[in-house]
């Protein structure tokens, strides 16, 4: 079972992309002299230790792990310092893992820093990928990425070894009878315990405000007065938190792929089954089939699959309806997938379930020797840990019917999800919906994208309604996919190029078609 809500779409296709980060070594791989980590004007964070506060960021080469070579000499890696607990800012510290390429030019405005979703995407490993993408902004910018609390080289979570990844998706997600709902619930609630088992008191310090916090000590450390942020997905909850804590220090910010920060836990998950529904309509019409009819007859395929799963041409596996539905979500986060989505589809309705389970495999990071990234554990245990609310069985059982009206494929699934994600967790979430009001921040862009399936397009002017009047900028972009910029549209990339290197930003309102 894997919530949808996910990293961007860049991310999600390049699944079982990894790198490592290491400290500073010696010679060539020492900081070269950028003044910038001296801090000449960033304004400390309140409450930070001295011992944190001044810390000197060891800039070293990064290296790279089994999975991915390290990235070019042009990145280097480094560790900062910050408390394990916020409240408690003079004890015990959590390594977070940074990377960074700096300007490319002279005119340095100061870092950008990136987070490319989830939660639990790495940074560290998507930021050398994502350079070419804003290559317009390395000139002016250093390019600053990192893995936060709980993600890969920041101790990063795992919650359950392959083997039993692999035997917890034979577990019905849209259970049908007691048994298969008991099985479900069961394997929901092992999974929190495995967490627990394994991460011990960091299962509560692994919050999106935790993590804001880390944003400013960041910030700080870098040497910047303000923060030039750019958040995709769920970065762009992160960014608005981070704007709420310190809207003083706001300084140009992106948020592209909006999450709608006024929806709780079933809101969000009637947004998605909306949102995956409406880009899977949009893929049928481009197939020149009534979506009607073309959804109808994918969900009867489901049905198929759930009494009977496929065959496939891995050995030892088939495709149950679970992973033929995240074969079907992956390629809907980019409207390159959609060809793949055809030929899947097809194979699946000939009795071959092989294209989809490798898609699905992609979507949860499993490579060919049956391992598995941690992606979804590490997104579990800070999704859990921001939300609060626990939908129940009962609760989920009456709501089912209004998300199989939304979406006869999507529906059920994400339906039960609300029950299962966080069922019978080993710590209490901290709020229904995130706080994002930032009143005197300067003005952020929020970019929105009328064919998101993941974050439907009303969560950007929900996002900007709440980061409050003159602060939120709404622009839009009549595409598809899974975020704006760097998606094929002149219109969004000039625009959030000038408001980023020039501080431009353009009347609220503004639309790209």
């Amino acid at each position: 079972m894997a919530r949808l809500v996910r990293w961007t779409a860049l991310t999600a296709a390049a699944a079982l992309l990894t790198a490592g980060c290491s400290g500073g070594s010696s010679g060539d791989d020492q900081d070269d002299g950028d003044t910038s980590s001296a801090r000449p004007s960033a304004a400390a964070p309140s409450g930070v230790p001295a011992s944190l506060a001044s810390q000197k960021l060891d800039w070293g080469r990064c290296k790279g792990t089994a999975d991915a070579p390290a990235p070019g000499d042009d990145w280097q890696c480094a560790t900062l310092e910050a408390p394990l607990d916020w409240a408690e800012p003079d004890g015990e510290t959590i390594g977070l893992a940074l990377i960074r390429s700096k300007a490319s030019g002279d005119r340095r405005t100061g870092s950008l820093l990136f987070n490319f979703g989830g939660p639990g995407g790495s940074g560290v490993s998507m930021m050398p990928s994502y350079a070419d993408t804003v290559s317009a902004l390395h000139e002016r910018y250093d390019l600053v990425s990192w893995d936060p609390r709980g993600v890969a080289a920041s101790e990063g979570i795992r919650c359950r070894d392959d083997e039993a990844i692999g035997d917890a998706e034979s577990v019905d997600a849209t259970p049908d009878t007691p048994a298969e709902e008991q099985a479900f619930f069961k394997d929901a609630a092992d999974f929190g315990k495995g967490c627990e088992k394994a991460v011990g008191k960091l299962m509560a310090h692994v919050s999106t405000t935790d993590t804001a916090r880390d944003m400013d000590l960041m910030r700080h450390v870098l040497g910047d007065e303000k923060m030039h942020y750019f958040g995709i997905s769920y970065g762009t909850e992160l960014g608005g938190v981070y704007a709420h804590l310190f809207p003083k220090h706001v300084g140009r910010m992106i948020l592209d792929a909006v999450v709608d920060p006024s929806a709780d836990t079933m809101g969000h998950a009637e947004n998605q089954t909306r949102g995956f529904q409406r880009a899977l309509d949009d893929y049928l019409k481009s197939t020149g089939q009534d979506p009607e009819q073309g959804t109808r007859k994918i969900a009867e395929l489901l049905k198929r699959i759930d009494a009977e799963p496929l065959p496939t041409s891995s050995e030892g596996r088939k495709l149950t309806q679970t992973l033929a539905i995240t074969g079907i979500v992956l390629p809907l986060y980019s409207k390159d997938g959609w060809p793949t989505l055809t030929s899947a589809l097809a194979a699946a309705q000939d009795g071959d379930g092989s294209e989809l389970l490798a898609l699905a495999d992609g979507y949860n990071e499993r490579d060919g020797s049956g391992h598995y990234g941690t992606t979804t554990h590490s997104q579990r245990v800070i999704s859990c840990l921001d939300g609060k609310q626990r939908p129940t069985a009962e609760e989920t059982r009456k709501r089912l019917p209004e998300f199989e009206e939304i979406s006869p494929v999507f529906g059920p699934f994400l339906g039960w999800d609300t029950a299962g994600w966080c069922h019978d967790w080993p710590v209490p979430g901290q709020h229904s919906t995130p706080e994002v009001s930032a009143p005197g921040a300067a003005p952020i862009l929020v970019v929105g994208n009328t064919g998101d399936p993941a974050t439907p397009y009303e969560g950007a002017r929900r996002m900007a309604d709440e980061l409050g009047k003159d602060v939120g900028v709404v622009l839009t972009w009549k595409g598809e996919g899974h975020g704006a910029y760097g998606s094929g549209s002149d219109c969004v990339d000039s625009t959030v190029d000038a408001y980023l290197l020039k501080g431009t930003a353009p009347k609220d309102g503004k639309v790209c078609s």
